[in-house]
């Protein structure tokens, strides 16, 4: 019989699609239970039930955990102990957003900004009394990590890039301030998607994105051919500045806004469908033909007509790319259900205490998503990835 090897990888997955959850799920809880035991064993220095002059603790009942995985939701039974207790190797005590979210409103607790509001969150997760000492430990170790994620070398070729930006607010002395966040999201050579830069700017001034490119590429980042955002200005010109060479793609759903904001709400639902028909097209022929009869829609309304004029090349910049690319590549929609998922959890902190909060857990939720996207499916296959031509060489240097 030949010798048939098949890859781990694409087993699990096919295995995972035929519907073997259930089985992988028990293989999972059984493996985890042993985990746990060898672990509880070796503290007691005694197996369960075993007779040894060397034990040091007993076992004392479970207490019951359900665990989230890809394969769904894994009930654990974690042993107690009679004298200290025992948390599983395999299971952070608490998520390192979370731990970056007590730090925040305990950072407001002792920087004398608390409110009930903030006492009942930090209470909420956990975190009573949290001393000065406390906080600036937990501070330590968070701004290690962040810095580690936010200077790690990009040691491969990035195609794709998308850029954009979330504001919150920040204490500043007895202001209130709104500060950007700047994120650079990308997909490697391998079809893998990363969060490749974040960062806390005064605004999306050309400056200031100028500036967060800039350290992109001193970090490695390269063979970027599609930059994809919305079209503030301040963003455009750092591009051109710094990635001088690359396509640039305009955000869609952005320009279709754009777009409607110059005709009158009578004629926005026609005018929004015939828009979006554009990007619906199979060839840039059609769409360029598409794009035409927008224009002539657009007659009477010569605001909305010159911005499909000024913007056509740009929003059509995605199909010059692999057709399997277009639907992900054309808008900034991929990045709305993150931004959302980073505001749910920064609207209950309100106001931040200063930016150095606002990096901390704005990162943490960003390597929470990375080490997600990590373990999942590609975003685009290795097949579909090998269709893109090679990357013109010293497209990547920073403008003076």
């Amino acid at each position: 019989m030949a010798d048939e090897r098949v890859d781990a990888t694409e087993l699990m997955g096919n295995v995972l699609e035929l519907g073997h959850r259930d089985v992988l799920r028990q293989m999972l809880a059984t493996m985890l239970a042993q985990v746990m035991d060898a672990e509880v064993s070796d503290r007691c220095s005694a197996g369960y039930n075993e007779r040894s002059g060397e034990r040091a603790n007993r076992r004392n009942g479970y207490r019951e955990r359900e665990l989230e995985t890809r394969m769904g939701t894994v009930p654990l039974s974690i042993p107690k102990l009679r004298e200290g207790s025992y948390f599983p190797s395999f299971l952070e005590p608490r998520k390192r957003w979370e731990k970056a979210f007590v730090n925040v409103v305990s950072e407001a607790y002792v920087l004398g900004v608390s409110t009930r509001k903030v006492e009942d969150l930090v209470e909420a997760m956990g975190a009573r009394g949290m001393k000065r000492s406390e906080v600036s430990r937990m501070a330590a170790s968070l701004d290690a990590q962040v810095k580690e994620f936010r200077e790690r070398p990009l040691l491969v070729e990035y195609p794709y890039v998308w850029l954009d930006a979330l504001y919150l607010k920040v204490r500043e002395g007895v202001r209130v301030v709104s500060r950007a966040v700047l994120v650079a999201y990308a997909v490697s050579e391998q079809g893998e998607r990363e969060v490749v830069g974040v960062d806390v700017a005064a605004g999306e001034m050309e400056v200031c994105w100028r500036s967060f490119l800039a350290g992109l590429v001193q970090r490695g980042l390269r063979g970027v051919q599609l930059v994809i955002s919305d079209a503030h200005a301040g963003l455009r010109a750092a591009i051109r500045s710094v990635l001088n060479g690359t396509s640039w793609q305009r955000c869609t759903v952005h320009f279709a806004r754009n777009v409607c904001c110059h005709v009158p709400k009578s004629a926005q639902g026609l005018v929004g469908a015939a828009v979006s028909n554009i990007f619906k097209q199979q060839t840039i022929e059609e769409a360029k033909d598409a794009v035409s009869k927008v224009l002539a829609l657009l007659e009477k309304h010569p605001k909305a007509s010159k911005v499909v004029q000024d913007a056509e090349d740009d929003v059509l910049a995605f199909m010059g790319f692999p057709q399997k690319h277009w639907r992900q590549l054309h808008s900034t929609n991929p990045l709305e259900r993150q931004n959302r998922e980073i505001r749910r959890r920064t609207d209950v902190v309100g106001i931040f205490p200063n930016e150095a909060s606002v990096l901390r857990l704005v990162t943490m939720l960003l390597v929470e998503q990375n080490d997600q996207w990590a373990v999942g499916r590609r975003y685009f296959s290795k097949e579909s990835m090998a269709l893109l031509r090679p990357a013109p060489h010293a497209l990547l240097e920073a403008g003076q």
